[in-house]
């Protein structure tokens, strides 16, 4: 089992890689493919749509392949859509390789999560995406090489690529692994779950609305912060990419801290410890203090990031049970991914008409909406 954890990490380093690349490569990429700075949302629609599709039918699709093997095949689209990218000069193009792109992600979030929240502890998948958060913090990293070295957003695409293949090479050869712990999967694989008879579960609504708030959160500080440096903080691209990465940075250390800390404090309290410190960056963040306030702002973000998405993942056996735990992990997987596929688009439409320092005030809109949810999905599955 040790050492399917850790070829289950790695997968999670694949997942984090291509999701941070398009907010920090963005900023030049408009540039060259002469399009207005809005159209990144165009691009995000189409990968998290994607997404959506692939994480709600992950349920029939694990059951009738297993999770390595979605797992692996998932991966391998990731890495075609990247290559795609690293070649492409068009924005339709890359609007086409968003496609493959997105369809892989949803598969191994799902398949990948409801593992880990069945078979591990918490502190297992607070390090699981601690693991996302190293490739999430890696990509703009390797983008920002590329970018200040040879003014090549493509080159960064293509490299991210190759790193992705080698984890495709990893995961096939680790197939005979995941066949060792496949019985439930092999037991249950008439028992799929009709979506008219999860929504009527307790608790499902709200649990859905909290992450479509936490990954908009997420996705959207993500996507624009490096935008919004530059159009309003007078940063470079080049830099603004680096300084993204300190956010991902933030929520990968943080979930390696969570993982320690769930060992004293529940999902619950790890969930509103994260709520806290968010809201903390987002005051940090407009602080008038010209620029000096904007890393520390963009860190603490991160850091309140890191153990809301594994904590409330951890808990879903524990609200539904697990008779119900992959069919409703895929619907929590979608929700997530209609956040990040609505609102950061949604954001940045208003930012175009109105002003990119907005930026705070959105994020902070939406934290609090998410902490009501939480605490009223908390009751009801409580009561329930």
């Amino acid at each position: 089992m040790f050492l399917l954890l850790v070829i289950i990490y790695l997968s999670f380093i694949s997942l984090g890689l291509p999701d941070s690349l398009l907010g920090s490569a963005w900023p030049s990429m408009y540039t060259t493919l002469n399009v207005p700075l809005h159209y990144a949302g165009i691009i995000s629609i189409i990968i998290t749509g994607g997404s959506v599709i692939s994480s709600i039918s992950s349920e029939r699709i694990i059951k009738r392949f297993g999770t390595g093997i979605v797992t692996a095949v998932s991966v391998l689209l990731t890495a075609a859509a990247l290559f795609g990218f690293s070649i492409s000069g068009s924005f339709i193009v890359l609007c086409l390789y968003s496609i493959p792109l997105g369809l892989g992600a949803g598969s191994v979030d799902a398949a990948l999560n409801n593992y880990v929240a069945l078979h591990y502890k918490a502190r297992h998948m607070s390090w699981l995406h601690c693991f996302w958060g190293i490739g999430a913090s890696a990509g703009p990293v390797i983008m920002s090489l590329y970018l200040l070295h040879k003014n090549s957003w493509n080159s960064g695409y293509g490299a991210i690529g190759l790193i992705q293949l080698c984890l495709v090479f990893v995961l096939f050869i680790s197939l005979p692994l995941w066949k060792k712990n496949t019985s439930a999967e092999n037991t249950e694989k008439n028992n799929t779950v009709k979506l008219n008879k999860l929504f009527s579960v307790i608790g499902v609504k709200e649990v859905l609305a909290v992450f479509f708030c936490y990954c908009s959160i997420e996705m959207t500080t993500g996507l624009w912060g490096a935008s919004y440096l530059v159009t309003e903080k007078g940063i470079s691209p080049e830099i603004a990419a680096r300084w993204i990465a300190l956010y991902y940075i933030g929520i990968t250390a943080g979930r390696f801290i969570s993982g320690f800390l769930t060992m004293k404090l529940g999902n619950r309290q790890m969930v509103r410890l994260g709520q806290i410190i968010i809201g903390c960056g987002i005051i940090v963040l407009i602080l008038p203090f010209e620029n000096n306030t904007l890393l520390p702002g963009l860190f603490m973000i991160g850091l309140g990031c890191a153990p809301i998405y594994p904590s409330l993942i951890h808990e879903t056996p524990q609200n539904f049970g697990r008779e119900y735990s992959q069919a409703i992990m895929g619907l929590q997987v979608g929700s997530a991914y209609i956040g990040i596929t609505i609102m950061p688009p949604i954001f940045g439409l208003l930012a175009s008409y109105i002003s990119f320092n907005i930026f705070p005030v959105f994020l902070g809109c939406l934290l609090i909406l998410k902490l009501i949810l939480t605490e009223t999905l908390n009751r009801k599955v409580s009561n329930g």
